[in-house]
């Protein structure tokens, strides 16, 4: 019997943290919509779990603070960002260039430069912003020296991977005020064949 009440509570349990995953994960994709749209000052605990369709005490117990729920969310959103990113592996540099730009001119970028701006203002949430960004930088950086096929023992090659990644976020910051697409283009065109032409075959 005991055996059996064991395997049955275990089936119970199977569905429930189903639901707190997808619980998390909703709270998570609502948290970096409303920051991209409506700014740090707009994005409150309550805001977010309307929008993710849970109540404020699920969001809580999820993430206890307000600084706990944002960063997680640009983490995780990141973290998507960068495995959809590894999967270009095989492609030509200028799609890899273009893709990296346009980690960078999307939402999540939006998202992370309010999550940036309230942590200049904010003691509690500058150390955890500087730590997320220091560590999505890193991975980022990663991820387009094996992308690109870059040799960093050659002198320059490593200054040419940042600034591809430097530009990528000039042109997000670009990208807040106007939709420059057309221009961006002709760039992204530009930089991409720069790059192929430092890093060689």
């Amino acid at each position: 019997m005991g055996v059996v009440a064991t395997a049955h509570k275990g089936a119970e349990n199977a569905p429930k943290q189903d639901r707190s995953r997808a619980t998390r994960q909703r709270l998570l994709e609502a948290a970096v919509a409303c920051l991209a749209e409506h700014g740090w000052a707009g994005s409150t605990v309550l805001v977010v779990a309307e929008r993710a369709g849970v109540s404020r005490g699920a969001a809580q117990h999820h993430f206890p603070t307000r600084e706990d729920l944002f960063t997680a969310a640009v983490e995780y959103v990141a973290e998507q960002r960068s495995s959809a990113l590894a999967c270009l592996a095989g492609e030509d540099r200028k799609e890899i260039v273009a893709a990296i730009v346009d980690l960078y001119t999307g939402p999540l970028f939006r998202a992370a430069l309010h999550l940036w701006a309230a942590a200049s203002n904010e003691d509690q949430l500058r150390p955890r912003v500087t730590e997320l960004e220091a560590k999505v930088g890193r991975e980022t950086h990663r991820i387009a020296v094996e992308l690109l096929g870059a040799d960093e023992s050659r002198p320059g090659v490593r200054e040419t991977v940042q600034g591809l990644l430097d530009m990528a976020r000039g042109l997000g910051l670009a990208t807040l005020l106007t939709d420059d697409s057309a221009r961006r283009g002709r760039v992204v065109a530009q930089w991409a064949a720069l790059v192929d032409a430092q890093l060689g075959r």
